[in-house]
């Protein structure tokens, strides 16, 4: 089955393939604008929680590190003695449903149930008693956590374009490498919407601001003040926080990488950035396998991996790990582990704590 980038990359191939990829854009972007305008001007109802709720998300369809600022967000608030919930859609399923599912110390809810992100971002902040409820009724998955856990903050991930939900802060994320997701709305580009609904943004987030140029980064910060000059504009770039070995579920030092043949897998918005982490750790990358976002990998893929490996470490993300096959330790052989990435503001440090502990009090 052929991946929707592979389809635009055919349709792009050939003139009336751009011009209905364009048309496409056009029809795309007057929907998501008027669906927009529709929940402005209150046509369109939205509901209120009572918790302070903090919308975390982005304008393109992958790449700016969505999931690495919701686990900064969480902990910046753990750490400030904020209780806080996470609100997730928990997108691309294997086992979806309509009931909230709730990740939690001491509940054994399965990633096929909460979906690949809510799943890794659970691992990663165990032991902070810090709730994730799945559901596509953000609302309800709200309702629940507010009854249940009492937070203070909700966050909601991957919420931009969620206007059910109002929220008191919404924090929107741009990677610096392609700012604009190609100047096109969906298909013909990669904006979730047309460029100009960054102006609902209060906070402003450039990640992989190390990926590019200081003139690079200027013309982003110029252009996104521009559309929003009230917005405060915050830089961040991503570094590798932990290394799991998938077999024995033990950490391992990130120097466990240094000067090894490896290969790696993922399947992710932004794969480069994976494998240049990787580089930057002392590894050397002698393969890389990369299938669209959120691909659930398959046996024969596996297989098909394993055939070429020569038993040299295969490393995948924290995200991916869950979406190898239940049997893989069947036909992976030798190591195999996955690389835990976090997100680090490099420029606007105060302001990213203040703006998510605004109006909170301590618990």
């Amino acid at each position: 089955m052929n991946s929707p980038e592979q389809i635009r990359t055919r349709l792009r191939a050939a003139w009336w393939g751009r011009a209905l990829l364009i048309a496409s854009s056009w029809a795309y972007a007057l929907v998501m604008l008027g669906r927009r305008y529709l929940y402005q001007w209150r046509i369109l109802p939205s509901k209120r929680l009572s918790a302070r709720t903090v919308c975390i998300g982005n304008l393109t369809t992958g790449g700016t590190g969505k999931t690495s600022a919701v686990l900064l967000a969480a902990d910046t608030l753990h750490k400030n003695q904020v209780k806080v919930a996470i609100l997730s859609r928990g997108y691309n399923r294997p086992q979806p449903t309509r009931d909230v599912q709730v990740l939690l110390d001491g509940r054994d809810t399965t990633w096929e149930q909460a979906g690949d992100e809510p799943w890794m971002m659970h691992q990663i902040l165990k032991g902070m008693e810090i709730p994730i409820l799945v559901c596509p009724d953000r609302y309800r998955a709200g309702l629940e956590a507010v009854h249940y856990y009492q937070p203070q903050v909700l966050l909601l991930d991957d919420g931009f374009q969620h206007h059910r939900l109002r929220r008191d802060l919404d924090i929107l994320l741009i990677n610096a490498t392609d700012p604009f997701g190609g100047g096109r709305v969906l298909p013909a580009g990669n904006l979730r919407e047309p460029i100009s609904g960054a102006a609902r943004a209060r906070v402003i987030v450039l990640t992989q601001s190390d990926r590019v140029s200081k003139e690079k980064l200027e013309e982003a910060r110029a252009a996104f003040h521009k559309i929003n000059p009230r917005a405060k504009i915050l830089e961040a770039v991503h570094r590798p926080s932990v290394l799991l070995d998938l077999r024995t579920e033990h950490k391992r030092r990130l120097s466990h990488l240094k000067d090894k043949q490896i290969s790696c897998l993922s399947a992710l918005g932004d794969p480069k950035s994976f494998e240049e982490q990787l580089s930057k750790s002392g590894a050397q990358v002698l393969q890389a396998w990369r299938f669209p976002d959120h691909h659930q990998f398959t046996i024969d893929e596996i297989r098909s991996i394993e055939s070429v490996r020569n038993g040299i470490p295969l490393v995948t993300t924290f995200k991916d790990a869950p979406r190898l096959p239940l049997n893989w330790r069947e036909v992976l052989t030798g190591e195999v582990l996955a690389l835990g990435v976090r997100l680090e503001i490099t420029q606007g440090k105060d302001i990213w704590e203040a703006e998510l502990c605004k109006g909170v009090r301590h618990a």
